[in-house]
């Protein structure tokens, strides 16, 4: 007969602020004709890009924004 003994572990699961995590990046996204702006660092650099697209296409009055963030899962206590 084999037997096992199982012990479980909690995690706590939230944004990376480690040092080496990789950086938040933002981009917009016309809604209309799917045209992409730059990836960015700052969400006010993304969002500048509205503005000249806006020039070029002044009916496209939709846009999304993209956020990538970087999740940590932290080991908690063993139970």
């Amino acid at each position: 007969m084999v037997r096992a003994t199982y012990r479980f572990r909690e995690y706590g699961i939230g944004p990376d602020r480690e040092p080496d995590a990789e950086p938040m990046t933002f981009a917009m996204r016309c809604a209309v004709c799917g045209q992409r702006g730059p990836t960015c660092e700052r969400p006010e650099e993304s969002a500048a890009w509205i503005t000249a697209h806006l020039r070029e296409h002044p009916h496209h009055l939709s846009y999304r924004e993209t956020v990538r963030r970087s999740y940590r899962a932290v080991p908690g206590e063993w139970r």
